[in-house]
């Protein structure tokens, strides 16, 4: 063998003792155990969530005497306290409303009777520990779907501004280097400067408008960015057949080139509400509310609508965690608003996926 390039065989091909082949095997052996160390943590955290979450969900479901024939009291009520109370000797738990009418209820049967009404002893109540979410789940698909909006809205704007009319100056380098360096900003400061600018400066309080507005700056770098490399990757041959037709630049973009880079604006879109749909401190300085009972669409004009703080599932699970008493009443309402919030960010990505998968075009 010559340099040890051959073995005493003299097959060129057949296994050799190169060096270094035990330390790429050691190197791949470390990476493939930290990534299935990466998802079992993984799959650890959401698989206690979904146990524990689901049994909150599905303890949730009531018979109704009208169609669909069921409901679930965990989706569709709002917030409430929980009330441990001592009747007949026997301890209880109700909600904050339930209570109420089952104790005007012993009252009005009491009195039927011509008896005292014996008082229900109130042993410890717990704050968000009964009820539901629904307005936690409005406001959170409010603030989610309103904030890519015009996430998109400017984002397309700005990546076809850059794909298409700006060059390569010096000076769109920058820019281009600015919007990545805004992708590492934490939220927190997206919070502050929201709340800053729209909340202080801007007159409009703690609303929809002043989440959607902070929100979509958080999202606009992941946005521009995704855009622009979707625009940048239709073919030039592309545009040069519309402009040799006699379309003019803008007639291109909008026949030719948007319909082409459809998916990869879906893609920017994915991206967009991974970034946001998750922010808890952004909403907390600009539009959430900690107890909110009424629902958006109760208010009774536009511009209420747009200018009212809304409760949110991301903060909603913060106060639950860490602003009232831990118990196993809370414990219920914690894990199953986690995993409804899973679910809630899971089906908006699943609908972008969907609509790229779709659009996307088949190659023969």
């Amino acid at each position: 063998m010559e340099n040890g390039s051959q073995n005493d065989t003299g097959n060129p091909f057949a296994a050799t003792n190169i060096r270094g082949a035990t330390t790429e095997k050691a190197v791949f052996v470390l990476l493939r155990t930290v990534t299935l160390l990466l998802l079992f943590c993984g799959f650890a955290v959401i698989g206690r969530v979904a146990i524990k979450g689901t049994g909150t969900v599905l303890d949730a479901f009531e018979r109704t005497d009208t169609f669909p024939w069921f409901t679930n009291t965990f989706l569709t009520r709002t917030p409430e306290t929980l009330h441990v109370f001592k009747e007949d000797g026997q301890m209880r738990t109700l909600g904050d409303s339930a209570f109420r009418t089952h104790q005007k209820a012993r009252e009005e049967d009491a009195r039927v009777r011509g008896e005292t009404p014996t008082p229900l002893v109130v042993v410890e109540s717990h704050a968000h520990a009964a009820g539901g979410i629904l307005p936690c789940l409005a406001g959170s698909a409010l603030l989610t779907g309103g904030s890519m909006l015009i996430a998109l809205l400017l984002g397309v704007s700005c990546a076809i501004y850059l794909s298409e009319y700006a060059g390569n100056g010096r000076f769109v380098r920058l820019v281009r280097l600015s919007i990545l360096n805004l992708a590492g900003v934490p939220s927190i400061v997206f919070g502050l400067f929201g709340f800053s600018l729209f909340v202080t400066f801007f007159g409009w309080n703690v609303s929809l408008l002043a989440g959607w507005c902070t929100l979509a700056l958080m999202a606009l770098p992941a946005v521009i960015t995704a855009s622009e490399e979707a625009l940048r990757a239709v073919p030039t041959s592309w545009r040069e057949g519309g402009l040799a037709l006699g379309a003019t630049h803008w007639q291109v973009i909008q026949k030719n080139v948007l319909p082409r880079a459809t998916p990869g604006l879906l893609t920017a879109a994915i991206l967009g509400v991974a970034r946001v749909a998750g922010e808890t401190a952004p909403i907390m300085f600009t539009a959430a509310y900690v107890v909110r009972n009424e629902l958006p669409w109760e208010a009774g004009s536009l511009r209420e609508f747009v200018f009212q703080g809304v409760m949110a599932l991301p903060y909603h699970i913060y106060v639950i965690s860490a602003k009232v008493p831990q118990n196993e009443f809370t414990e219920k309402t914690q894990y199953g608003t986690a995993l409804v919030y899973l679910v809630f960010v899971m089906l908006f990505a699943a609908a972008a996926v969907i609509s790229r998968n779709r659009l996307r075009p088949h190659r023969g």
